[in-house]
């Protein structure tokens, strides 16, 4: 019989704290192809228990194996590891610019390049992205200019969104890339409510949301998940769990699912857990839950398992709250080491040929940053005009802002 005295308050506790010794021995990692691919129209009842393993497809040879392996060629995996070094390369330098005080914010994507590049060889033109801030990965993938990334990021005349947007929260319709709210999980239940508008006008376009292990505490996942599956709605649900919220565990977040993935059950939406450090495994989930999305048969949950290496953001000190040696201890590896071995062992890549890559990448990367610094950074050079502060809310700018307009001169 329970105990019937004191009450005890329950907080979670991660397994380490700093100073400690990292300790993955709870993350359970199923062998490379062993997880079954079913077909699309699966009945999601049978195959619940796809949210509680981890798919992979590349085993620790460098080989793919299993029934998700083989959607993609030599030339699209070369392809796909060229983003991710540029996605690596570009946020080294960003980062850099932040420290040397070009711009105020950025938040890099260390060990999670795969889930964002490879998702977006998943989708077609016209899909819709709500991103979070650690997805610009779908916007390398797709060919947006990195040019115009950076000069938002420096908030300088150039900028696209005009100085109105925190640094990293991009914008591009034609990249099928949502404006990034700063308000966490907003975007979940927007991407529903879009998919849902997409179905209802007959078009053929789905909708991605993506959102971060800790912001799923928030009301509005789980306000999305009704919607979706209610009405069936043509969107894939992204969930990377990169084990830390700004400062708190996963497990926080999390609360006693077992999985994030496992939060879709109970909606009866079919959810999969997927190793977010494997391209390969990540782009065949995505291309599954995308085909069923588009064939009318509802949404698909997708939790991406990986590690957030760096720190949540330019303003954060992981040091503070995890081991500092956590990330070098991470059971899936780095994502880019993983994809360049794969195609080391299949004979068309080299570790020559892929420091030469890097090298060549980099050179791109600072070439565009020299071109977008021309237009100005966070506190030299050109600025956008004040009066873009009174653009671009209303279809006709109401009386009251035109007054105020004129009173700032601009």
């Amino acid at each position: 019989m329970a105990d019937a005295g004191m009450l005890r308050f329950h907080v979670p506790e991660p397994e380490v704290r700093p100073g400690g010794t990292p300790d993955f021995s709870d993350v359970t990692i199923p062998k490379a192809g062993s997880v079954p691919r079913p077909e699309i129209d699966v009945d999601p009842r049978t195959i619940r228990d796809l949210a509680f393993s981890i798919i992979r497809v590349l085993n620790r040879a460098g080989e793919a194996v299993g029934p998700w392996a083989g959607l993609l060629s030599d030339e699209e995996l070369l392809e796909g590891l060229r983003h991710m070094v540029t996605l690596r390369s570009f946020d080294a330098r960003m980062q850099m610019a932040q420290r040397q005080g070009k711009t105020s914010f950025y938040m890099q994507h260390l060990g999670e390049e795969a889930v964002s590049c490879a998702f977006r060889k998943a989708l077609s033109r016209g899909d819709m992205n709500f991103p979070t801030y650690r997805q610009a990965g779908l916007l390398i993938a797709d060919g947006y200019p990195m040019v115009t990334m950076m000069n938002q990021i420096y908030s300088n005349e150039a900028d696209p969104l005009k100085g109105r947007q925190l640094p990293i929260m991009y914008s591009s319709k034609e990249h099928g890339f949502f404006s990034i709210s700063g308000n966490l999980a907003t975007q979940y239940i927007q991407a529903v409510g879009w998919a849902m508008a997409s179905a209802i006008s007959n078009d053929s376009k789905i909708a991605a949301a993506w959102i971060g292990d800790g912001s799923t505490a928030e009301s509005d996942f789980h306000s999305a998940l009704v919607f979706a599956s209610t009405y069936k709605a043509p969107v894939v649900l992204n969930v990377v769990n990169n084990q830390w919220a700004i400062s708190t565990f996963q497990g926080i977040a999390r609360g006693g699912s077992g999985t994030f993935a496992a939060r879709g059950l109970g909606f009866g939406i079919p959810s999969l857990r997927v190793d977010g450090n494997d391209y390969l495994a990540v782009h065949a989930v995505a291309k599954w839950a995308a085909e069923r999305a588009r064939s009318n048969l509802g949404p698909t949950l997708v939790e991406y398992v990986t590690y957030r290496v760096g720190a949540h953001s330019s303003s954060d000190d992981p040091s503070a709250y995890r081991p500092k040696a956590e990330s070098d201890a991470w059971p899936l590896g780095d994502p880019i080491v993983r994809l360049k071995n794969h195609l080391i062992q299949r004979g068309v890549w080299s570790d020559e040929r892929h420091a030469q890559a890097e090298a060549e990448i980099l050179d791109t990367v600072v070439s565009a940053q020299r071109e977008a610094e021309r237009h100005g950074t966070l506190h030299a050079g050109g600025k956008p005009s004040a009066r873009d502060m009174f653009e671009g809310v209303y279809a006709e700018m109401p009386p009251h802002l035109r007054r105020q307009r004129q009173q700032a001169g601009v």
